[in-house]
């Protein structure tokens, strides 16, 4: 294929599109911290805000027989898959109607029908599960990708070596995506890595690997696509470092002691939406008032979804055992 088969089409509605699924990530994960300090969502709580870019970017270039797996800042990458924000914001609620039927909360959702295969709460509990769709999609001969998504923390797990081992050595239809955000929990890059350029260890396995801007979210996008067809055509797996930055805590308990402010506020001005919105406007693009429809539109969207999930149920205590005990066969 010519090299620009892979580049996102700019038009307008690809634009707006684009627009859209990062405003919604970011209104929703506000939202969600809110009704966390309402105590109307309760447990642990990872926002994603700041990371908007690497979701959306990369999960347009994927199919939906594509499978997704992601770690426990998974709420963007849901929504950017087309998981309902109803479902969504009902399983941070722990509802019976959510995506997990309440039982997973933040850190899992999960949808089969849209190959979502989580959250996971586990550092790097998403690879070795990746490793195996993957498995299954060359066994079968089907021309799939996995998409795997993780922090930079889950470099320094043995699964994470395991993993690109394997998926090396068996050429397995993974796209790796690692989000660096430079915080592993409190603890910065450069004080529990010796080799700070992530994509740097993937390429020690023989995986090609780059590392990308990861607050540009057309660079994402064009990144993803050509590293996804790559792996769609047999030639194995494909490995981005994407280069961003969380604007908020690591968790709702964080006190976030361990960086400055100044360096947080230095980053808010170099965001995803920030130079998104730029460039669109002064390209001429889009304008302020295709700005302002979208809010309100998803405004819209987030109030139905907090409705959906005060509205609904709590799981019976009768079926709080089902699918966690095996139920014993009749004798």
């Amino acid at each position: 294929m010519a090299p620009d088969t892979h580049k996102p089409r700019l038009s307008r509605a690809h634009l707006l599109e684009v627009l859209r699924q990062m405003l919604r990530i970011r209104h929703f994960e506000e939202k969600c911290a809110e009704l966390y300090q309402q105590e109307k969502i309760r447990g642990f709580l990872h926002l994603y805000i700041g990371e908007e870019a690497v979701a959306v970017g990369a999960m347009r270039a994927l199919e939906p027989e594509d499978a997704v797996v992601a770690t426990y800042r998974e709420h963007g990458h849901a929504l950017a898959r087309g998981v309902p924000m109803t479902a969504v914001m009902a399983e941070m609620y722990g509802k019976a109607e959510g995506c997990s039927g309440g039982r997973g909360g933040s850190m899992h959702l999960f949808d089969a029908e849209r190959r979502f295969f989580g959250g996971n709460a586990i550092v790097g509990g998403g690879l070795p599960l990746a490793i195996g769709l993957a498995l299954s999609d060359k066994l079968a001969e089907r021309p799939r990708v996995t998409a795997c998504f993780f922090g930079e923390g889950a470099v320094a797990e043995g699964e994470f070596h395991e993993s690109m081992n394997l998926a090396a050595l068996w050429k397995l239809p993974v796209l790796f995506i690692c989000e660096n955000n430079y915080y592993a929990m409190g603890t910065a890059l450069e004080r529990s890595e010796s080799q700070t350029d992530v994509h740097l260890k993937a390429q020690a396995y023989g995986m090609p690997a780059e590392a990308v801007d990861g607050m540009d979210v057309v660079a994402i996008e064009a990144a993803a696509l050509g590293a996804a067809a790559a792996v769609r055509a047999g030639e194995g797996p494909r490995f981005l470092e994407c280069r961003t930055y969380r604007f908020r805590a690591h968790s709702m308990f964080d006190p976030q002691l361990y960086r400055d402010k100044a360096e947080v506020e230095e980053h808010r001005k170099h965001g995803p939406l920030v130079r998104f919105l730029g460039w669109i406007k002064e390209a001429g693009l889009l304008h302020q008032e295709d700005v302002d429809r979208l809010e309100q539109e998803i405004a819209k969207e987030i109030d139905e979804a907090v409705a959906f999930a005060e509205a609904g149920e709590w799981e019976p205590v009768e079926t709080l055992t089902r699918h966690v005990y095996a139920e014993e066969a009749a004798s």
